[in-house]
């Protein structure tokens, strides 16, 4: 105690008094000094928590603002987390990162070991203060004991059914019952107040796994007893109208959650339901659509510039095909919502063909189709020709009988916006001409194609710059000078070239990422684009003319927008590299 009694006497030279006060007192009681210090309020405790980790030796880390993963905190038994007052706060598969009370502690540390070498993953020691231990345990407790209650009431039954058991009424009971049906409510609420895109209920042969997908990426959350698996399923097969006794095929469905019934958000959420068997089990992904959220402009969605320009001018025009092409999940849907929420005046009539409707918008029909009653792309377009339209959107265009439709419709008349998937704008004329279109009708039909992709948004509330390896800005430097300089107008490189990252902080859960922002590249129909479709289509002319239009591509409008600060550069090359 001396020696720490000495070392604070270096640090705290104003507090002398205090420090001789404690000291004595700590000696009296056999008791630590910085605990003396702590109890009687002569040290903030995050303060005293900073001096001691120095003290000893051990790096130290406040946990009060810091996010945890639950799938992080499940490393270590709930019980040891309590005893030894251990708490892992970061794991990247090999190193788990662990706050310790107490680094002193023999016993706690031999806990650690044994995890240690029990899961095969290196450890490395912080100290916390029992606030910071306190706050984190706070945070999860309800999440956790919400869970544990839930679990604990599971009826056996469900371990012990055989798994050639098909009375469907017994199933739907088991199902119908509180537990399990509460395991499902905790899921899809915690996902929802996590502003998770989709949740992802997967069977292992150990267990079941639950995974959120935050701003693009899946993350760890709950782990589950692999006996839980199949009532689960089957709990979201009815709140879907699946059919619970059907486990070898695919199934779509859809079901309203109403939050405003849990107490929580006070609103309802619409979720698309897609189940999929696999050699453990059938999974389950949610696809959560908060319907009655705002509408984005094109703005906020990050189409900037040429491309904003040209869409503008495009959505003006009485006929044609405005066609919006990515991947799954690259944000097609929001922007051809945003496009028709400008379109969406008085004097016209718009009606669009979806699946599933993921806005509703005051003024425009929406229909949605119903493929197993033979309700399709094909046959709504031909019925909503006769419904007198100006503007028809129809969700993707999937087979050769609803593009011959979508072209015929723009060529009589009609604005159609419609998405399909290729992995650039200069392959929606191949994949066009692939699916039997003619290419003069191609010519005469199409008015603008948009790619797009997301890249995670940079949180405002903790960005900073950050060095760049010299091959990183290589491939900087020469995008850039293939970009118009029309294009970069919003970016300063004359003082150096600067790129950000969030490190992570509350607002954005440590994350170091706030939402998501949109890269684009806008190819529009030219005569010369009309004349190389009718002598040969191939993707080198096409491109050829893009670049001579001055199109963009999306990595180097990703490029722009690294150097604006909006994203990260490694995000923008993660998306677009081939």
């Amino acid at each position: 105690m001396d020696k720490a009694y000495e070392y604070l006497l270096s640090c705290s030279v104003d507090k002398k008094a205090n420090l001789d006060i404690a000291y004595e007192e700590a000696k009296k009681n056999s008791s630590s000094i910085f605990d003396v210090l702590l109890y009687k309020k002569f040290f903030k405790e995050e303060e005293i928590t900073k001096i001691k980790a120095d003290f000893l030796n051990v790096p130290y880390v406040s946990l009060k603002e810091k996010i945890i993963e639950d799938s992080v905190l499940v490393t270590i038994p709930d019980k040891a987390i309590a005893f030894y007052k251990l708490l892992p706060f970061e794991f990247d598969g090999t190193l788990l990162k662990v706050g310790m009370v107490n680094p002193n502690d023999l016993e706690a540390l031999d806990a650690l070991k044994f995890i240690s070498i029990r899961h095969g993953v290196n450890t490395k020691i912080y100290l916390i203060s029992q606030g910071s231990f306190d706050v984190v345990i706070k945070q999860h407790k309800n999440f956790g004991d919400e869970l544990k209650d839930v679990l604990q009431n599971v009826d056996e039954r469900i371990e012990t059914k055989s798994d050639d058991d098909e009375n469907k009424i017994e199933s739907e009971r088991i199902t119908e019952e509180a537990p399990i049906s509460k395991v499902v409510d905790i899921i899809v609420s915690h996902a929802i107040e996590g502003k998770a895109s989709d949740i992802h209920i997967e069977s292992s042969e150990k267990d079941l796994r639950v995974r959120y997908r935050l701003d693009g990426v899946l993350h760890d959350s709950l782990i589950l007893p692999k006996k839980l698996g199949p009532a689960v399923v089957s709990r979201i097969k009815i709140l879907s109208n699946l059919k619970i006794d059907e486990t070898r095929k695919p199934q779509d469905g859809r079901f309203r959650f109403n939050l405003s019934e849990k107490g929580r958000l006070g609103k309802s959420i619409d979720l698309r339901v897609s189940t999929f068997p696999t050699v453990n089990g059938e999974k389950v992904v949610m696809r959560i659509l908060d319907t009655s959220s705002e509408i984005a402009n094109l703005e906020s969605l990050g189409i900037r510039a040429r491309a904003l320009d040209l869409l503008k001018t495009n959505i003006e025009k009485p006929f044609g095909i405005i066609l919006i092409t990515g991947p799954t999940g690259s944000g097609k849907s929001t922007t051809l919502y945003a496009l028709l929420k400008m379109l969406n005046k008085e004097g016209v009539n718009i009606v669009t063909l979806e699946d599933p409707v993921e806005y509703y918008l005051v003024g425009i029909n929406q229909s949605q189709v119903k493929p197993e009653i033979g309700y399709t792309f094909a046959s709504g377009l031909r019925s909503i020709l006769r419904q007198d339209p100006d503007i028809i959107m129809v969700g993707e265009i999937r087979d050769k009988e609803t593009a011959e439709l979508a072209v015929h419709a723009a060529l009589t008349g009609h604005l159609v916006l419609s998405t399909l998937h290729t992995n650039n704008s200069v392959g929606v004329i191949p994949r066009m001409v692939d699916m039997g279109i003619e290419p003069f009708l191609i010519g005469s039909a199409l008015n603008i194609a948009i790619a797009q992709r997301l890249v995670r948004r940079i949180c405002p509330y903790c960005k900073e710059e950050i060095e760049v390896t010299d091959e990183v800005m290589q491939v900087v430097k020469r995008e850039l000078e293939m970009t118009p300089p029309d294009q970069r107008k919003e970016i300063d490189v004359g003082n150096g070239m600067k790129f950000f990252r969030g490190k992570g902080c509350k607002e954005c859960k440590n994350s170091g990422s706030s939402g998501r922002v949109g890269i684009y590249e806008v190819l529009t129909m030219t005569p010369e684009l009309e004349k190389i479709i009718h002598s040969s289509v191939t993707d080198n002319d096409i491109l050829l003319e893009a670049k001579r239009q001055g199109m963009i591509t999306m990595k180097q409008d990703g490029i722009v927008k690294a150097l604006m600060g909006l994203t990260t550069i490694e995000e923008v090359l993660r998306v677009t590299e081939d």
